[in-house]
C-alpha cells in the first residue's frame, strides 16, 4: 500500500506500483470502440502509461493534452492514457480537444488494471478509481520508470517520464 493525498487529505492505494526492472503486468483494457487492448498488442514498442482518475478533472485532462503534444515527436513509442472512465467519455474528450497522438484506454469493465498495477484507491472520495501515476515500459516489456504522484491534484513529472524512454 502507498499513501498519496487528494486535496491534501491522505488516501491509500491498494498496493504499490510495479518495480523498475520487473516485467510490466499484462492488462486487458477497453478501447473507445469497446474492443480489447492488451499489453501484447504493443509488443516491441516503448510505452508511457499515463494513469489518472478521470478525464473530467482539469489535471487529468491537462496530462492528456501535454502527452498528446509531446507524443508526436516520439519514435516507436505509444502513450496510453488509462482511467476508469467509460470509453465514450474518453472518446468525447479526445474528439472535442483534437487529441490524436495518444490512445485512451478504459479499465471500466473489471478494474483489474488498477489492482494489478497497485494504483486503485482503497479509500477517500475517489475510492475505486486510479491514483495519478506514470509507468514507462521499454520495448521488451520491462518497467523502466514509475511515478506515483504524491498529490492526485498535481501533474506528473513529464520530463522524467520522457527521459526514461532513452
Amino acid at each position: 500500500m502507498a499513501s498519496v493525498t487528494l486535496g491534501g487529505t491522505p488516501v491509500n492505494t491498494i498496493s504499490n506500483l510495479p518495480e523498475v526492472g520487473s516485467p510490466a503486468p499484462d492488462f486487458t483494457l477497453s478501447r473507445n470502440d469497446l474492443t480489447a487492448a492488451t499489453l501484447n498488442d504493443y509488443r516491441g514498442k516503448k510505452l508511457i502509461l499515463n494513469i489518472f482518475p478521470s478525464v473530467d478533472t482539469g489535471v487529468c485532462a491537462q496530462s492528456i493534452r501535454t502527452f498528446n503534444e509531446k507524443a508526436s515527436a516520439l519514435e516507436n513509442t505509444e502513450v496510453l492514457c488509462i482511467s476508469r472512465d467509460l470509453p465514450f467519455a474518453q472518446a468525447r474528450f479526445c474528439g472535442a480537444e483534437g487529441i490524436d497522438n495518444v490512445s485512451t484506454l478504459s479499465d471500466f469493465k473489471s478494474g483489474e488494471f488498477g489492482k494489478d498495477y497497485g494504483i486503485e484507491l482503497a479509500d477517500g472520495g475517489f475510492e475505486g478509481l486510479h491514483a495519478r501515476a506514470i509507468v514507462v515500459v521499454d520495448d521488451k516489456g520491462k518497467v523502466t520508470y514509475t511515478e506515483l504522484v504524491p498529490e492526485i491534484g498535481h501533474e506528473p513529472n513529464y520530463e522524467a517520464a520522457l527521459n526514461a524512454l532513452s
